[in-house]
């Protein structure tokens, strides 16, 4: 039973283990930062093709699509997505068609590596210069896709839905637990990247059921829709609402003050690398072992390297970068 399920034994929350928790932390004492700042290594979560924050979300959402008598995915996202990858790769190994929406986004060395695994994944792509373009050709793509006259089920970028953001209450919970046990002391703030809202969101949300007085920082990378505190809390509630609809017990709302988001680090648009950002990016891995990537971690680890002892302290670093070897 997962921590959602002993919390709330009575709630309808259809679940399916797809990695392996407590993801370890541990103290990054060798970047040089004016902060006493840990890490979450959310990249070793998943057992197989992908990893990241992102299969955190597909734990909720692939059992919520057999639930609602589903048999095919559709979702959106930029042409070097994270999260497509990894809802194409776990679930099809469950049973489920994907159907992806891309849109063209600046293309690097990490982008073109993304297009390759993508095209081998087993999913059905449909590429868009625009999200306009993408918007307009979503009802085609819905009905080209349905199946004994159910239509997909829609998800938006990044899994961001109330269901898939129970991943990340879920992860806010396994904070706690490693916080009681003394892994880590209680982070004052977490530094995660936003591209869509949820995980944020879902931590935030976890982190209130769990007592913990922990603030989330969102370091937002994502310019195609609106990202801020208001957009991301609203989220937040829209999970406890699901919560509470699926017999638990949660009287939490949470409001803009609960959090930060901010757009200061994203650079000129979705996908766009930024100096600072690359700069992370090779130091930590030169000092600390780990791998980022340039258009989420990077950005959010150049955050904290920034505004050093600014962060309210302790701070936790979510890496959520879940790099795979893929033939």
């Amino acid at each position: 039973m997962t921590r959602l399920g002993t919390r709330f034994p009575t709630a309808d929350l259809p679940f399916i283990g797809l990695g392996t928790s407590p993801t370890p932390v541990r103290r990054l004492d060798r970047l040089g930062l004016d902060a006493e700042v840990w890490l979450k290594d959310e990249s070793v979560f998943g057992d197989g093709g992908w990893g990241g924050n992102k299969v955190r979300k597909l734990e909720w959402i692939i059992p919520e699509a057999h639930r609602r008598g589903k048999d095919t995915l559709f979702t959106v996202g930029g042409i070097g997505t994270h999260w497509g990858l990894a809802a194409a790769l776990y679930g099809t190994e469950h049973g489920l068609q994907v159907v992806l929406g891309l849109v063209d986004q600046p293309i690097d060395d990490h982008v073109r590596d993304q297009l390759r695994r993508l095209d081998a994944s087993g999913a059905v792509i449909h590429r868009h210069r625009s999200v306009r373009r993408l918007k307009l050709a979503a009802p085609w793509i819905l009905a080209r896709h349905s199946s004994h006259g159910r239509l997909p089920y829609y998800l938006p970028a990044g899994g961001s839905s109330p269901v898939g953001s129970l991943g990340y209450v879920e992860t806010a919970l396994e904070i706690a637990e490693q916080v009681e046990s003394g892994a880590m002391p209680e982070p004052a703030t977490i530094v995660t990247a936003v591209g869509s809202g949820g995980t944020a969101a879902g931590l935030a949300l976890g982190l209130r059921l769990a007592g913990l007085r922990t603030r989330v920082l969102g370091v937002v990378v994502n310019d195609s829709f609106r990202l801020d505190a208001v957009t991301v809390s609203r989220l937040a509630n829209r999970t406890a609402e699901l919560l509470r609809t699926r017999g638990a017990d949660v009287s939490i709302e949470l409001g803009p003050d609960d959090l930060v988001a901010s757009d200061r680090w994203m650079g000129e648009t979705y996908g766009a690398s930024t100096p600072a950002g690359v700069e992370a990016l090779q130091l930590a891995g030169r000092t600390e072992g780990l791998e980022l990537e340039p258009v989420y971690t990077a950005k959010a680890l150049g955050a904290i390297r920034e505004l050093g002892s600014e962060l309210a302290g302790p701070v936790l670093f979510l890496q959520t970068h879940g790099p795979r070897a893929m033939a």
